[in-house]
């Protein structure tokens, strides 16, 4: 399938989101769309998939002039997005999320039970996944969902394929298994639109790359003809010195420590600790335990038995509120989910875990509500017209500024970051990446977990790997390859 899309526009309200932009997919090619958060990458592919209109402009698929009413007409038609935010039912099964809207049905409107189960299984096969078909897709890990996304588009007769942020949430496993999906695919025909904010894979798997730069493209080139370096500067207009900022941590003294943690099945006799003014990286494969270790610290989970302790003291920790009163702030991985209530504003996100700092006496005191807001806003670079625009409303990136913005500011001695720079672009990760040196830098604590390996050696000062549950291993930083990591990640020595 060729596609021309020519001097596309869009605004929302004042917001003129997308400004004569152009794009092209060649028959069988994997095409890279790459731009800071609030490009217009989403939106280019909203418009050609029909979510949105286009103020202006034209859409050419083989050569005949075409605009679709719905995203379902397009996938009809061959066109298949798989958004970053994933379209999972959580209260449904696997496989009922698979088939849903396609389900197989017999002559007399009976389901096909078993045909559907033969042709999930032969998917989740090619994709080396191994997820069963009745257990509901809300128990599913992120990237557990991820995958049964790209399971139920590798379902229909996609001729295109766009493909948000696909490995976000994706162990290195997972990703070169997609890696070879993707080059079968390509074989056969199929084009793939990638979306993507990790440059490495980029320049693994795809022909060709568009930067977009505040909603207008900026140039369209062949993989070998241009550099890292050089989709940097066209991304956000300017020089991006080293991906990782120096670090250089002036360590005080154990703040936080966890002793023997257990839940059974989950996890089992966990011990570590950080200091002040550190940065400890947690990595290992999907589902090994890293995520639900910090979520039992936080109280989200319950725990059989272990100790925490804070500042030397022993404490209690069995629900969120008793963790940040203590000073403990978690950036959640799952931020639409858990991180996040997309109906609330940008200010009504931000303050929701210092209400009371705001309101002593019962009353808001706006003004200062206001300042703290605009300060988080202009510090995390979020990109938005005003504090009051409802969350749901922002790009992926600006979404997780304001996940983070929220624990920055309730000042926490210990921050969790879980996937902190997931879905963000390379020049906003940099943003995050000197707010915790900064952080740091006054004495905050920091857990990262991160499923990336550069980024865990370029910002971590010790590193544990977690293998089924268990603490598999402890590297400090001078001592961490990648090598030694996967090792320890799957149960090596």
């Amino acid at each position: 399938m060729e596609i021309s899309m020519r001097n596309i526009h869009k605004a929302f309200g004042a917001n003129q989101v997308l400004t004569g932009v152009n794009f092209e997919l060649h028959n069988g090619e994997v095409h890279a769309l790459m731009g800071e958060n609030g490009a217009g990458k989403s939106t280019l592919m909203n418009i050609l998939t029909g979510l949105h209109k286009m103020d202006q402009g034209s859409i050419m698929i083989d050569g005949k002039e075409t605009s679709f009413s719905n995203p379902k007409v397009a996938e009809e038609s061959g066109i298949t997005f798989i958004h970053q935010e994933l379209n999972i039912w959580p209260d449904m099964t696997v496989l009922e999320n698979l088939f849903i809207g396609k389900e197989r049905k017999n002559a007399f409107g009976f389901l096909k039970m078993q045909e559907m189960k033969t042709l999930a299984k032969e998917q989740f096969e090619k994709l080396s996944v191994s997820i069963p078909l009745d257990k509901e897709a809300g128990q599913c890990s992120v990237g557990q969902q991820q995958m049964i996304e790209i399971a139920k588009a590798l379902l229909t007769d996609a001729k295109v394929i766009i493909m948000d942020e696909p490995t976000a949430a994706l162990t290195e496993r997972e990703i070169q298994k997609l890696f070879e999906v993707i080059a079968a695919l390509k074989k056969e025909g199929v084009s793939i639109v990638y979306i993507s904010h990790r440059m490495e894979e980029i320049f693994t798997i795809c022909d060709r790359i568009t930067v977009m730069r505040d909603g207008k493209t900026v140039d369209t080139k062949k993989i070998p003809e241009t550099s890292f370096d050089e989709v940097v500067r066209k991304m956000v207009g300017r020089e991006l010195t080293e991906r990782y900022p120096e670090r250089n941590p002036a360590l005080g003294k154990t703040i936080f420590e966890v002793k023997n943690l257990s839940r059974s099945g989950v996890f089992e006799n966990v011990d570590f600790s950080v200091k002040s003014g550190e940065i400890i990286g947690f990595s290992g494969l999907m589902g090994s335990g890293r995520t639900e270790i910090m979520r039992a610290i936080f109280g989200l989970d319950s725990l059989d038995s272990g100790e925490i302790w804070m500042d030397g003291n022993k404490v209690s920790i069995k629900k969120p509120h008793q963790a940040i009163n203590l000073g403990i702030g978690f950036i959640t991985e799952d931020r639409k989910d858990e991180g996040l209530i997309l109906d609330f504003s940008i200010t009504e996100n931000m303050v929701l875990p210092s209400l009371k700092s705001f309101a002593p006496k019962g009353f808001m005191q706006e003004k200062s509500e206001r300042e703290f807001v605009n300060m988080l806003i202009k510090r995390l670079t979020v990109k938005t017209e005003t504090a009051s625009t409802r969350v749901g409303s922002l790009s992926g990136g600006n979404q997780q500024k304001v996940v983070i913005a929220k624990w920055v500011g309730i000042a926490p001695k210990v921050l969790i970051m879980d996937e902190p720079t997931r879905g963000v672009d390379v020049g906003a990760k940099r943003e995050i990446y000197e707010l915790m040196n900064e952080l740091t830098q006054r004495g905050v604590a920091i857990i990262m977990v991160s499923s990336e390996l550069p980024e865990i050696l370029g910002m971590s000062d010790r590193i544990y790997v977690v293998h089924e549950g268990k603490i598999s291993g402890e590297l400090k930083k001078e001592e961490a390859t990648q090598e030694r990591i996967m090792t320890l990640a799957t149960g090596g020595q």
